[in-house]
């Protein structure tokens, strides 16, 4: 069955409620959808084509969303500040019947045809939607989702959270990404749920839009923004029954100091563009710092390799089927028992709950011994004058790669190491520590440490 089928029932619930304090419909969302696919279909959009959006984060780019799915066409959405020669290489790739720059404006278009009646049939095998991966090594890959793997994954976090009609979304994220694109609408969308609309992250909409929600998604940006604000207090968040973080790592500071302030524990669960949501801590149950929880119901997760710790493997219905035109890449990165290699490093407890020790390409060997940065980071990050680290490997003559670390705050650089080397192992104590005042970060908020590898790569040069 076409997803839209599964996600979108006409009704008089409101689905959007804006900023200028207007609201549009289940209903109108439903017949802006349908125009759109109908005014797609019209300009030769066909079942399997490629539709690449590049707009602005408004209602009317979720209705293209939906009307691309309606129409059978394949979903792409690109980040709004990829530069003109990053867009070309996407278009040159995906080779889209269409692209479109500004969603408000194609709405506008659609207005004047009739709305596509009956969705395109979509087996769950067909694809729905191409997501590229941020390609911080190498060229950026299109993972490919399906109908099938999008429900499957939207209705597992749909039970996992508890979501029912009664609650309120606050949705501040950007929809160019999964976070924001298919983790929260889709849960919003199957119980028919407004959603607080923000084309963005600002602190006085958002602590506004918490006195009219239940459930908020934000990636760990948004909770430490909010936890230096004044106005987040215990009363603010009253209202709330759910925070859930993800996208990147939450410090286990933040996660303290979020409890303390409003009494609740931030959620915190783990996905990837190539399966959209892995693992979460429980709804009902204990949330611990530093854990991303268990695997989704239909996960089978395991740790690959003979160590208790290495590169987490998975198979499920919510995986992906592979990267866009590269069958190459796309068998070497699954195991010869069907198993995805998502290159995240961790281990699993005996209960089941999962741990992240950082990306495998993140892995540093210093002097032939493995050292995994998430250990090191947790250990400064509770240094005095210290706000967050991001630990490196660095060319070295002596021992191929050497730890170094670079934080935001200040402090004496050897006294840091020297209280460092009081709580690791030599080999894994930071050689070096650098002082910023912003770590490199990608749209979701992730470090972004290939460039912080190249900005230091000389450090220890002969």
């Amino acid at each position: 069955m076409n997803l839209y089928d599964r996600l979108i029932t006409a009704s008089d619930r409101p689905c959007f409620l804006l900023e200028d304090g207007g609201q549009i419909t289940y209903a109108q969302l439903a017949e802006g959808a349908g125009r759109l696919a109908a005014l797609l279909i019209s300009k030769g959009v066909v079942p399997g084509d490629r539709v690449a959006v590049q707009t602005e984060k408004t209602p009317q780019a979720v209705m293209l969303y939906l009307a691309t799915l309606k129409a059978g066409a394949v979903f792409l959405p690109l980040n709004t500040a990829y530069t003109a020669s990053e867009v070309e290489y996407f278009l040159t790739d995906a080779e889209p019947r269409v692209f479109v720059q500004d969603a408000v404006a194609l709405a506008a278009e659609a207005a004047a045809h009739a709305p596509l009646a009956t969705p395109v049939p979509r087996a769950d095998d067909d694809l729905a939607s191409i997501i590229y991966t941020s390609g911080t090594t190498g060229r950026s890959k299109g993972a490919m989702l399906t109908h099938g793997a999008l429900y499957a994954n939207a209705t597992a976090l749909h039970e996992a959270w508890g979501f029912t009609p009664a609650d309120v979304l606050l949705h501040a994220l950007p929809i160019f990404h999964v976070h924001g694109l298919f983790v929260a609408l889709h849960c919003a969308f199957l119980s028919g749920a407004p959603m607080v609309w923000l084309a963005r992250y600002e602190d006085a909409l958002v602590l506004a839009g918490l006195a009219r929600s239940t459930v908020m998604m934000g990636v760990p940006t948004f909770y430490t923004r909010l936890l230096s604000n004044p106005g987040f207090t215990r009363t603010a968040a009253a209202h709330m029954r759910l925070f859930i973080c993800g996208s990147a790592p939450l410090l286990e500071s933040t996660f303290a100091e979020f409890e303390q302030r409003t009494g609740q524990r931030i959620l915190e669960r783990y996905g990837m563009s190539e399966a959209v949501i892995i693992t979460t801590n429980p709804l009902d149950g204990e949330r611990i710092a530093g854990s991303v929880g268990y695997p989704l119901p239909g996960v089978d997760l395991r740790i690959g390799g003979p160590e208790p710790t290495g590169v987490i493997e998975i198979k499920g219905p919510s995986v992906f089927s592979g990267y866009w035109r590269m069958p190459d890449k796309t068998a070497e990165d699954f195991t010869a028992d069907g198993y995805f290699m998502t290159g995240d490093v961790g281990r699993q407890d005996a209960d089941g709950r999962v741990w992240i020790s950082g990306r495998a390409k993140d892995l540093i060997i210093c002097g032939g011994y493995n050292v995994y940065p998430k250990e090191i980071e947790l250990i400064l990050d509770e240094l005095e004058g210290v706000t967050e680290s991001a630990v490196i490997g660095l060319p070295h003559p002596d021992f191929g790669e050497a730890v170094a670390a670079v934080v935001i705050g200040s402090g004496d650089e050897a006294a840091m190491i020297a209280t460092a080397r009081q709580k690791l192992a030599a080999f894994k104590a930071p050689k070096r520590i650098f002082f910023v005042d912003e770590l490199p970060r990608n749209a979701m908020g992730k470090v972004q440490k290939n460039l912080l590898r190249q900005q230091y790569a000389g450090t220890f040069s002969a």
